[in-house]
């Protein structure tokens, strides 16, 4: 039997992305759980109508904003529920590319745990970014390898594929996380449980369409709790 596999979408006003994300995700052969924070632009609507429109495809609607981290969160627990073999984490707004899915579920079918999209290895970048932003990026990268001592490059990315084993493994209840750090939180946890990460090089690219989430308070709230990760 085939193995299944599940990309999580977290979603907060992302009508313009939505329907053509899900759309090209969908011809690959995964289904796509999108989890929507009660967007107030209709998002929400667009994931019921696409429910009924494509073969598996399937939404948990939240109550509210939270963040990025209780929203996969809630979207993993959900996985967990189902029979998907394996579980991705990935942007909507096209930042990540589609077209790199396969490689990371044939990363983890040929033995990674966790496989993750890399800007920092050979082969990965950036794209449409300028030096400040290059700089604050491959800094925080950084910042968190030296202070966790790890030797994952890109810590803070968000494009993953997780086997279903190491979600089961890791303390859900324990990821408190919000914003980016999340990313740097539930790679430290996997590679602290003796899971094997493997980069893979890809290209992230700014969105086209919509608005950004990032903030000083997300930024800042990845560069105090890095140092409390090391003593947990």
């Amino acid at each position: 039997m085939p193995a299944v596999s599940l990309v999580c979408l977290p979603t907060y006003n992302e009508r313009e992305n939505l329907e053509r994300m899900v759309r090209t995700l969908v011809p690959l052969g995964v289904r796509v759980l999108v989890i929507d924070d009660n967007s107030p632009d209709g998002t929400g609507e667009i994931a019921d109508r696409l429910v009924q429109e494509l073969e598996g495809v399937s939404v948990l609607h939240r109550a509210r904003k939270e963040g990025l981290g209780p929203a996969y969160i809630a979207g993993f627990r959900e996985a967990l529920r189902g029979d998907a073999d394996y579980i991705l984490e990935m942007d909507c707004d096209f930042s990540h590319d589609p077209a790199d899915v396969p490689r990371l579920i044939a990363a983890c079918e040929a033995g990674a745990d966790v496989a993750l999209g890399s800007r920092y290895v050979e082969g990965g970048g950036t794209e449409d970014w300028g030096l400040g932003r290059r700089i604050v990026s491959a800094g925080g990268s950084f910042y968190a390898r030296a202070l966790l001592g790890v030797r994952v490059r890109d810590l803070t990315g968000g494009f993953k594929c997780f086997r279903r084993s190491v979600l089961r493994s890791l303390d859900l209840d324990a990821i408190h996380s919000r914003g980016y750090a999340f990313q740097i939180e539930t790679t430290y946890r996997a590679l602290r449980a003796g899971f094997r990460v493997v980069e893979v090089p890809i290209v992230f690219r700014d969105r086209e369409r919509g608005q950004s989430k990032m903030s000083w308070r997300i930024a800042a709230e990845a560069m105090w709790l890095v140092p409390l990760l090391r003593f947990r």
